[in-house]
């Protein structure tokens, strides 16, 4: 039996074995990766107030030799009277963004509250869990996006001039940052023939993700003291009627995206228990399965516009935003595990008069994102500057 020195010293030997053994898997940009990463969720932006993540990604990229061009974003209700909002364009090497064949793109704002920072203690590892809001949704991606083409360019694997990084505001909130880069290529027409969208998606690359269509259903009804029933029209008996109706319809399905689904988000009538309501409000949500891009929201409104038809026609009215059908994007790549997405992301408000190549990819998982416990680990962004690194080397041959 060695002596308890003895043992204490191939303890300490094991241990640092073990600790080399992890440091020497590690890439080469791991800490360039988990410092920008760090930077950017430490830094507030939500919706409305991205200014400053905005100038941080602004002067990071310029320091490192990127060709940066600021797209203006109309203000939101919450931005400061002298705060502005901007969609960030980045050239490596200081070529020029409308002449790239390929961009990836992400957003930068996110839902509040805030949520500082965190990484596990100890030495890192793939398994490390890194946490903080933006953690995943998606500043993951932009981090992973930034590394990944820096490692392409200094490699020599690309030219600086056939790839460009776009980062827009305002995603979580419609969009606003995606459709003014949208007018800023109607402008100034690019060149590229493929996108990199990235949002969590495990690793996976997308196939599509459903459609989208938010709505607001009115129920009105006679006012009477709750009493006497018979002397008036309860405008909250008949919404929920409709809603349950419209929850356990078919709205429709596809093999691909599954089943149309809805969530009733919010739920309004009078401020009283013993008045007879003459009125009551629904919003609510729908995750569209049917019909091509340009008409599945349609089809599904349609159906509910029919459903409420059969419950009460007069005192139900129905206003929905425009919406969208299911989105597909581009996953014939091989060495990629793939999946449909049921959420909702800027795709389908990036509206171009141009055909080109959309593919939806990203670390971390939806599941956590938003919640008081979002999170990802170093190993998920290390994969994904890999995964975008071969997508863009895909995109650029294909």
């Amino acid at each position: 039996m060695l002596p308890s020195r003895s043992l204490c010293v191939l303890a300490e030997v094991l241990l640092v074995s073990a600790l080399s053994a992890s440091n020497s898997t590690a890439p080469s940009y791991r800490q360039d990766l988990l410092d920008l990463h760090r930077e950017l969720v430490e830094i507030p932006s939500n919706s409305g107030l991205e200014e400053a993540a905005g100038k941080y990604l602004h002067n990071y990229l310029s320091d490192q030799g990127w060709a940066v061009t600021d797209i203006p974003v109309d203000p939101r209700s919450n931005t400061p009277e002298n705060a502005t909002r901007f969609n960030i364009l980045a050239g490596a090497k200081g070529s020029d963004t409308l002449g790239a064949k390929v961009l990836l793109n992400t957003h930068f704002d996110t839902v509040p509250p805030h949520i500082g920072y965190s990484i596990e203690e100890g030495e890192i590892t793939g398994d490390t869990q890194i946490s903080g809001r933006g953690s995943v949704d998606a500043k993951a991606s932009l981090a992973a996006m930034v590394i990944a083409v820096t490692e392409l360019v200094e490699a020599g694997e690309v030219s600086p001039e056939d790839v460009g990084l776009a980062f827009v505001v305002g995603e979580e909130v419609g969009g606003e940052g995606i459709k003014a880069l949208g007018q800023y290529w109607t402008e100034n027409t690019p060149s590229f023939n493929a996108i990199i969208f990235g949002e969590p998606t495990e690793g996976k690359l997308a196939c599509g993700h459903k459609g989208g269509m938010t709505c607001t259903l009115n129920a009105y009804g006679v006012a009477g003291h709750s009493g006497y029933p018979e002397l008036g029209r309860s405008a909250t008996a008949i919404l929920i009627k409709a809603l349950d109706k419209i929850l356990e319809a078919d709205l429709g399905s596809s093999v691909l995206f599954g089943n149309t689904t809805v969530n009733v988000g919010q739920l309004e009538g009078i401020a009283v228990n013993n008045v007879i309501a003459d009125h009551a409000l629904a919003g609510f949500g729908v995750r569209v399965a049917v019909g091509p891009q340009s008409e599945g929201a349609t089809v599904v409104r349609k159906k509910i516009q029919g459903i409420l038809d059969e419950v009460d026609p007069k005192n139900l009215i129905l206003s929905c935003n425009q919406g969208y059908g299911p989105v597909e994007t581009n996953c014939d790549i091989e060495g990629f595990e793939t999946d449909v997405m049921k959420y909702g992301t800027d795709i389908p408000k990036l509206e171009l008069n141009r055909e080109f190549k959309k593919y939806l990819y990203g670390p971390g998982t939806i599941f956590v994102a938003h919640s008081v416990n979002e999170n990802v680990t170093v190993g998920a962004l290390e994969e994904a500057v890999e995964s975008y690194k071969k997508l863009v080397l895909n995109a650029l041959d294909s």
